[in-house]
């Protein structure tokens, strides 16, 4: 890890391996590719590219631009991330949060305070880096954000999508950033002090485990911490049940949609290492916690 850095990438040379490399992370999916005249146009009008590199070779880059919360005459200005990769012999080498790390920076120097993204919600690698490393938030779930894709990781399945919100002023974000990483709180941890798992999985003949019955909170009297369980790897589980892996993502987009609109608000993610992973989203109810 001793030559791994990260660089700004605004040559239009450097940028012909930032569209080689999206084809290996998604492949089979050359109309969702991002080439290299739309990479150089961006980035010479306000648009961040970055790249981490193993020597000279690009191992990861994080893709985003300026643009606008809503369609507006008082819209106020954000930057939008649109693309975020790594190599995957690279992977779980904390390459990901250097990269957005970096992002942080540049945004906040151009004067911007909010920066947004969307990713898959039932991806927990991505879930624990943007939520819990990061200390990006959601209370937005987009059904079919993409419509019908045809890459490899997203071939057969809706395409839903959370938008989430990094408000990267803020002391939460700061001291997630710090360089001294904060210790992830346990599933027992949480429970232990009330927080309720409300789609706990049940593993079926086939060893395989599948979303189990959902129990909403009473709307009367709304429990401050909620738990929602997904795929610890979403991507292994298509391969082994593309109809397990539907009910997933069909139940999950209940629940998020049914707490979000009722004031929840994801703040934080668990993931239980193990022979068994297990993933957790904790949802807030309202501003606390955030």
């Amino acid at each position: 890890m001793a030559d791994i850095d990260v660089r700004l990438i605004e040559d239009p040379g450097d940028m012909v391996a930032v569209e080689e490399l999206q084809r290996v992370v998604w492949p089979g999916g050359e109309t969702e590719i991002v080439p290299v005249h739309m990479l150089r146009a961006i980035t010479n009008n306000g648009g961040v590219l970055l790249g981490v590199y193993d020597a000279d070779l690009l191992v990861g880059f994080v893709f985003g631009f300026p643009g606008l919360d809503e369609k507006s005459v008082d819209a106020r200005p954000k930057h939008a991330s649109h693309l975020a990769a790594i190599h995957p012999d690279y992977r779980d080498l904390g390459l990901g949060f250097e990269l957005k790390r970096a992002q942080w920076q540049i945004v906040r120097s151009q004067g911007l305070d909010h920066i947004i993204w969307t990713y898959d919600p039932l991806e927990s690698r991505n879930a624990n880096l943007n939520i819990s490393k990061l200390g990006a938030v959601c209370n937005t779930y987009i059904p079919e954000y993409y419509g019908e894709m045809h890459d490899g990781l997203n071939v057969g399945m809706p395409s839903d999508r959370f938008k989430v919100d990094w408000w990267v002023n803020t002391r939460r974000v700061e001291q997630r950033l710090n360089v001294q990483q904060r210790n992830s709180l346990s599933l027992d941890q949480f429970t232990s002090s009330g927080a309720l798992v409300i789609n706990p999985a049940v593993k079926n003949d086939n060893d395989i485990l599948e979303p189990g019955n959902y129990s909403p909170p009473h709307p009367d009297f709304p429990t401050s911490l909620l738990l929602v369980e997904i795929p610890s790897n979403f991507q292994t589980l298509k391969e082994l049940s593309a109809d397990i892996a539907l009910a997933w993502r069909l139940q999950t987009r209940d629940i998020f949609g049914s707490l979000f609109a009722s004031g929840y608000i994801v703040t934080d993610f668990i993931f239980e290492h193990g022979d068994r992973p297990r993933s957790f989203y904790v949802l807030s109810y309202g501003e606390a916690q955030f």
